[in-house]
């Protein structure tokens, strides 16, 4: 990777749907070892970032780097294989295939032992999904669906874990679980850009982070530098 570039950039990156430019000129860093976490209101362009990097859409201008290299004309299948794995918003998960199915297609790209010892640490991140191992994923409650969804994205050994809105329609007691595993997978080594309506809750796990507005970057600073910003704090956190 070269001094100059971030371990994950966006340079100026405009995307969106047909005519509709939902992200206008996004340019952010990530470090490696961070979580940063992305924030911003519904229809901010927050979740057309995430695909946008993970190749689910192709940026209209603009470059995105990983480790050095441009990934924006990237299918989505190498961007998975050079280490950026996306746990989607409302979870995609395979309703009619098991626990266990979807973590091995998960790693589709393997096969053998290592894969089997993978799936045994996902399944010691998240217990839950230990004992619906023979359980459809349709099945599941919304909060083991979000862990099913999680786990499948590190089954394919990410350097980078893209995680989009993973708190969305969970009780609080799950919104503390999923982000207990949120910082023991960064603890791991695995950098993480966290998409989250929660304002609260991620600039409590990030370590920086930017507010995305309208499509555009707004604010960027550290998490405790976000926590005491007035507007951000009235907008983001309901705090006067």
């Amino acid at each position: 990777m070269t001094a100059e570039r971030a371990y994950l950039e966006l340079a100026e990156v405009v995307s969106g749907y047909g005519q509709i430019m939902a992200i206008k000129g996004v340019s952010l860093r990530v470090e490696r070892g961070e979580i940063v976490a992305l924030i911003g209101s519904n229809g901010a362009g927050k979740s057309t970032t995430l695909r946008t990097i993970s190749g689910l859409l192709r940026p209209r201008s603009g470059e995105i780097w990983f480790e050095g290299r441009r990934i924006d004309r990237a299918p989505p299948h190498e961007i998975v294989a050079r280490g950026v794995s996306h746990a989607p918003e409302g979870r995609a998960i395979f309703a009619r295939m098991t626990v266990m199915d979807n973590l091995r297609l998960g790693a589709y790209r393997r096969s053998g032992a290592e894969v089997e010892r993978d799936i045994e640490h996902v399944l010691t991140l998240f217990p839950r999904l230990r004992e619906r191992g023979r359980q459809d994923g349709g099945t599941l409650s919304g909060g083991e669906q979000q862990m099913l969804a999680i786990a499948r994205a590190l089954m394919a050994r990410p350097r980078i874990l893209l995680l989009d809105e993973p708190s969305m329609g969970l009780a609080p007691v799950l919104v503390e679980t999923i982000f207990r595993t949120v910082l023991e997978i960064n603890r791991e080594g695995t950098t993480i850009l966290l998409v989250e309506q929660n304002a609260a809750i991620a600039l409590q796990v990030a370590h920086r982070g930017y507010i995305l507005e309208s499509g555009a970057i707004a604010l960027e600073a550290s998490a405790a530098e976000l926590r005491e910003s007035d507007a951000v704090r009235r907008t983001y956190l309901g705090i006067d």
